[in-house]
């Protein structure tokens, strides 16, 4: 088989997942569920949990032969080129506060490459599905939307987000300030939402550290896919060695100019 053949396959079930993780986590949105702290001190509700451990089930049947990393529930399987890596509910603090803007993270990394990546938002019915090589596609019941970055003059003119200032603990805050500097405007919050945002044309640039591979692993191939790029804060390739943190840009000639300003000060 063929890479183009094993990710079509793949995207069946990356689909499936998605349908099946917001039918778990629907119901748990704004019902008052119970919020367990974690020994990071970041909140887990069941509706991660339940989320999670319905995709593991259908992965672990349907490619039996693939490992597993998910937030919740760590690495399983087996040690090989195919690893799944799931975030059932990023963004649980949006989640829990009743805020629409978390959403189901699933990706397929081939050798230590993310290569697919679904972006799931249950409650708003929205979806951007990346494939390695392929344009992304953005699926809306409610608002339809053109998929593609758009085009920035530079910095200056940008839209720069992060989703929390409390993200960005030293060394970051001093490089993150470097680019606020230079950007038109930031805004805070969002999540991975925000990086669906960015391949709709809406957001010109985020940086995030300290962030986890089942943080951006889905992000990648959706803004690439969008016509973006990611990277490190360095420039580099996102992979399952990255040191956390990632920049995102929509128009590409603005990621040189970035990485220059998330550079540390000398």
């Amino acid at each position: 088989m063929t890479l183009a053949s094993d990710l079509a396959a793949c995207l069946d079930t990356a689909v499936l997942c998605a349908d099946r993780a917001r039918a778990a986590v629907t119901p748990y949105f704004r019902a008052g569920l119970t919020v367990d702290d974690k020994s990071d001190e970041s909140p887990v509700t069941r509706a991660d949990r339940e989320a999670e451990t319905t995709m593991r089930g259908l992965i672990a049947e349907r490619h039996p032969d693939h490992a597993i990393l998910g937030e919740e529930f760590g690495f399983s399987g087996v040690t090989g080129d195919w690893v799944w890596v799931l975030d059932p509910i990023d963004g649980t603090r949006a989640f829990i506060t009743g805020r629409p803007s978390f959403a189901t993270l699933i990706a397929l990394f081939y050798k230590g490459r993310p290569v697919l990546g679904i972006i799931d938002q249950p409650f708003t019915q929205e979806r951007w599905i990346g494939v390695d090589g392929a344009e992304t596609r953005f699926d809306s019941a409610t608002m339809p939307g053109q998929i593609g970055v758009r085009t920035c003059a530079g910095l200056a003119e940008a839209e720069l987000s992060c989703t929390s200032p409390d993200m960005l603990i030293s060394p970051y805050d001093n490089r993150f300030a470097g680019l606020k500097a230079a950007t038109r405007r930031t805004s805070w919050g969002g999540d991975a939402y925000g990086y669906g945002l960015l391949a709709l044309g809406q957001i010109d640039v985020i940086a995030e550290c300290t962030m986890k591979p089942w943080d951006w692993g889905a992000l990648v191939p959706v803004v690439t896919g969008a016509g973006g790029v990611m990277t490190d804060w360095q420039g580099a390739p996102l992979t399952l060695e990255s040191d956390g943190t990632v920049l995102a840009c929509g128009d590409k000639t603005l990621l040189q100019d970035a990485v220059a300003r998330l550079r540390p000060s000398p």
